[in-house]
């Protein structure tokens, strides 16, 4: 089972507002171990960087000008999605971003019955708790001091890990039983045993057991 953990970064909250995407980072699972495959691009958005926005990302308009367009990443990024679900964490987020930059090129637009919300996950696991990305990522220990500003692919990281911990576990369809064919392997082909013990009562065992039984008054293997 092929899934995709995505993560982007934008210039701000809404489309609506003119705000676009300006990094996509994706990672693959199968069968919900990583692949190592990945896609990851930076997005010249056509318009300034708010000072808001590039305190989480970090990401310049100087540095940005010099990357491609959306519309000269789009088939590749497509491509690398495919027809699998997403696993995004504020799943609405993403999703609005990435068809508002679908519907400006009149493409079809992804419909949110393909998204796993890693974020109501949390939310419907831990009720009342801190959901962040790197809320979880305390929770479960996962490792995410490399983490001083958002970044994409970073996070998609992460998000693999925690989305893998949500589901049960990073060991998710592996047993922790011992394999019964291993152990017969390495058993030994031959145990030393011991000589079988007698446990035969004693005269005196047997005296003082014919002396309880005759005490009992009515037994029921009497009647």
């Amino acid at each position: 089972m092929r899934e995709i953990v995505l993560d982007t970064e934008t210039t701000g909250l809404d489309p609506a507002g003119g705000h676009r995407i300006v990094e996509i980072g994706c990672l693959e699972l199968d069968n919900y171990i990583p692949t190592g495959q990945t896609f990851h691009v930076y997005i010249n958005p056509q318009r300034d960087m708010p000072v808001e926005a590039f305190n989480v990302h970090g990401l310049s308009d100087d540095f940005l000008a010099g990357q491609p367009l959306f519309s000269q990443v789009v088939e590749d990024f497509l491509e690398f999605i495919g027809e699998s679900d997403l696993v995004i964490h504020n799943a609405a987020f993403d999703m609005k971003f990435l068809n508002a930059e679908l519907a400006r090129l009149t493409l079809d637009p992804l419909p949110m019955s393909r998204a796993i919300d890693t974020l109501a996950m949390a939310r419907s696991k831990f009720p009342g708790a801190q959901a962040s990305l790197d809320a979880l990522c305390k929770r479960f220990g996962i490792d995410n001091s490399a983490r001083d500003k958002h970044g994409a692919l970073l996070d998609s990281e992460l998000l693999a890990e925690v989305y893998l911990e949500l589901r049960g576990g990073r060991q998710a369809g592996f047993s922790l039983a011992v394999d019964r064919q291993t152990v017969a392997a390495d058993a030994p082909a031959h145990r030393n045993t011991r000589a079988p013990r007698a446990h035969a009562p004693t005269a005196a065992e047997l005296a003082a057991h014919a002396a309880f039984i005759a005490a009992l008054e009515n037994p029921i293997w009497k009647r």
